[in-house]
Formats: C-alpha cells, sequence, structure tokens
C-alpha cells in the first residue's frame, strides 16, 4: 500500500505537470507534493500505527489529521492528487473506528467530486461523479471486512490463549492431585505398616508383660527391628520414594526378605519363584514390592491367617504376583473390594485401592478371590510387553 501511494503520488504529479505546467503557481504545487510525500514518509517513523485492537494515540492522530489537510489543499489545486485517496485511506483511516472512518472516507469522496466537476472541461461527465463514490464503496467495504477479520482473529487468539492457561492450570493440578495419590500410597506402603505393626507387638508385649516377659522382650525386639526398618523406608522414601528392599537387590530376593520378615508371632510367610523374572524397571519391581506388601499388611491386620504365600510367576507375555492367605476371607462383592475388617473403619480401607492403582499405573490388573472362611488371593498381572516399555522409556529419560 506504501509502495501503490508513492507511485500514485508520482503519477499525479507528471500528469499535473503535463496539463498544468502553464499556470503560475506550478512551483508550490510541486513544493506541496513534495511536502505530502515526507510528511506521508516521516509519518511512518515518527508516529507509527497502533497495534490492532487499540486505540490511536493523540501522535498518530495529528499525523492523520496533518496529512489530509495536506492532502485536502492539493486536491484544491491538482485534482490528479484525487489518485492518492485510496491509499491514503487504506493506510491512514484503517485504525480509526468504523464510524469515523466511514464518515472521513465519505467527506474525503464529495471533495473529490467537486474537484472533478470543479476542473471538468467541455461535456459532463459521469465518470466523474459516479466513479469516486463506487470506488470509495468498494474501498469502506474491503476495510470493514478487514476490521472484523481482524477482530474475529483478535478474540480467536484470546481465545486460544485462555484456553491454553486454563488447561496449563488443569493440567497442574492433576500432577498435583496425582502426587498426592501417589506420595499417599507409599506413605501407606510403608510407614502407616511398619507404625501399625509397632502398633500390635507394643500392645502384645504390654498383654504379656507380666505373665512372660521373656515373649514381651521379643515382641518389643520385634518392634524396634520394625522400627529400624520404618527409619530405613522413612529416609530413602525422603531421598527418592524407592523400597529400601530394592537398593541393593532385585524383585525376587526382595520379596523372598519381606516374607522373612513377615513371619512370626502366628503367621508363616513363604516365597515361590516360578520362571525367571530377568531385568525388570526399577517402577515395575517397586511397584509389585509395595503390592506384596500392601497384601501382607491385610492379612496381618485383618485375615487372622496363620499362613501365606507369595508367588512370584513369570510368564512369557506377563509378570504376575499372587499374596493367598488361609484366613478368615470375606464377600468381595459385598465389601467393594475392601476387607470386611476394614469396611466401616475411619482411615482404613486404603489398602486395595492403593494396590489396584499400582497395577493400573502399570498397565495391568489386580484381582482379589475370597469368600467367608476360605481365605483370599490377591493377584496382580503386569503385561510383560508393558514393563518392556516402561524400561525402554526410562532409558531414554535418564
Amino acid at each position: 500500500m506504501h509502495a501503490a501511494f508513492f507511485l500514485l503520488l508520482g503519477a499525479s504529479l507528471a500528469r499535473y505537470l503535463i496539463r498544468h505546467e502553464s499556470e503560475g503557481h506550478t512551483g508550490w504545487v510541486v513544493a506541496l507534493f513534495v511536502v505530502f510525500g515526507l510528511l506521508y514518509l516521516l509519518g511512518r517513523f515518527l508516529a507509527p500505527p497502533p497495534p490492532s485492537g487499540t486505540r490511536p494515540d493523540a501522535r498518530y492522530l495529528a499525523w492523520v489529521g496533518a496529512v489530509l489537510t495536506v492532502w485536502v489543499v492539493l486536491l484544491a489545486l491538482a485534482p490528479s492528487a484525487a489518485w492518492c485517496a485510496m491509499p491514503l485511506f487504506f493506510t491512514g483511516l484503517h485504525t480509526l473506528s468504523t464510524r469515523t472512518a466511514v464518515s472521513l472516507a465519505a467527506v474525503l469522496t464529495l471533495l473529490v467530486v467537486a474537484s472533478k466537476l470543479r476542473f471538468a472541461q467541455g461535456e459532463f461527465d459521469p465518470n466523474a461523479v459516479i466513479a469516486p463514490p463506487a470506488v470509495a464503496a468498494v474501498g469502506t467495504a474491503v476495510l470493514i471486512h478487514l476490521k472484523r477479520q481482524a477482530a474475529r482473529q483478535r478474540a480467536l487468539i484470546d481465545d486460544l490463549v485462555r484456553t491454553r492457561r486454563d488447561l496449563a492450570a488443569t493440567e497442574r493440578r492433576a500432577g498435583i492431585l496425582a502426587e498426592r495419590q501417589r506420595l499417599s500410597t507409599e506413605i501407606h506402603d510403608t510407614l502407616a505398616q511398619g507404625l501399625s505393626s509397632q502398633q500390635m507387638l507394643l500392645q502384645a508385649a504390654e498383654r504379656v508383660w507380666h505373665a512372660d516377659p521373656d515373649a514381651a522382650r521379643g515382641h518389643m525386639r520385634d518392634a524396634a527391628e520394625i522400627a529400624s526398618r520404618s527409619l530405613t523406608e522413612a529416609r530413602r522414601f525422603v531421598h527418592d520414594l524407592a523400597p529400601a528392599d530394592l537398593a541393593e537387590r532385585t524383585l525376587a530376593p526382595a520379596l523372598a526378605a519381606l516374607a522373612d520378615r513377615e513371619s512370626g508371632a502366628g503367621l508363616t510367610v513363604v516365597f515361590h519363584l516360578d520362571g525367571a523374572p530377568g531385568p525388570l524397571p526399577e517402577r515395575v519391581e517397586a511397584a509389585l514390592l509395595r503390592i506384596a506388601q500392601g497384601a501382607l499388611a491385610n492379612v496381618r491386620e485383618h485375615a487372622g491367617a496363620t499362613r501365606a504365600a507369595l508367588t512370584l510367576t513369570c510368564l512369557d507375555d506377563q509378570i504376575s504376583l499372587d499374596i493367598a492367605d488361609d484366613g478368615r476371607g470375606f464377600a468381595v462383592a459385598e465389601a467393594g473390594g475392601a476387607s470386611a475388617a476394614a469396611k466401616g473403619r475411619p482411615g482404613r480401607g486404603h489398602g486395595l485401592p492403593a494396590m489396584r492403582a499400582r497395577a493400573r499405573q502399570l498397565g495391568g490388573t489386580l484381582t482379589v478371590e475370597s469368600e467367608p472362611g476360605e481365605g483370599t488371593v490377591v493377584s496382580a498381572a503386569v503385561p510383560r510387553a508393558r514393563a518392556l516399555a516402561l524400561d525402554t522409556s526410562e532409558r531414554g529419560t535418564s
């Protein structure tokens, strides 16, 4: 549009010199053409247009007023300057409000028509009256359309920015909630279980403190060992939230050590390994170990069992972990997956949902089979392909 303005300005000056060179004020008109061009050019640097969608400042309005004033004076002296109206209209008036721009366009059009009629020679030319309004109408329609398009684009961009901001806030909240859920699960599977075991042992020691001092001291020693392990878990939990049992061993030895620790005080826990687990991602090993810890905690606190078995089965397509006990069992459908003893007790019943969440995060499943008086079997199965995919992703991010 700037190039069109200067091209038409030069053509208008040339036309004036060809047709009106004999007039006495030619020098003033040429000087006015030069001033008009310089004023237009300087305005691009001294009075830049306002950003789209904002109101023009006083400096820009002063530049528009000065350019229009010079153009009106030039139009009165040289009618060929009317050709500069269209680029001037688009470059100067598009930043004004629609009502103001249309009003100025109408005034400028009337001035062009008056100039054409004033300098008309010979017969009346209908184009002098029809052509300027027609061109001005087309230019005004295009201008209004462009302004509406720009307004819609600004609204769309604002909406996209707002949507991105809301989405980021939603993802941030979801991340916070997921992290809180993960932390609550970790605390339940480590510190809460250790404190519960210590409480049971201390209560047992208190009951036989006078009748059987040796048994009471045994319970105290077991409570002290659990406190030591819980302290180790807490330090590991603070450090990197990884199970302490997996710090220097793989999953199978860690499950065997867990079975040995949980044995005693009327409960015998044995571990069986079926197949070779091979290398597993730390995330999979940690989740399966936590599931075993949570299931054995439920066995110890609610099942009243005398024997439990941990079985790690490694097949070609999946890895499964079964925790079976010979306890009192419960009705799975009635209890909704929680143990009957835990049902309705404040602060309890978090174990099975946490285990299900861990299995689901690994792309696996967790099932519970139980009947009153027939014990309970908790089974977690993780597809080996999913485990290998987790291993690949962990290596890629490390």
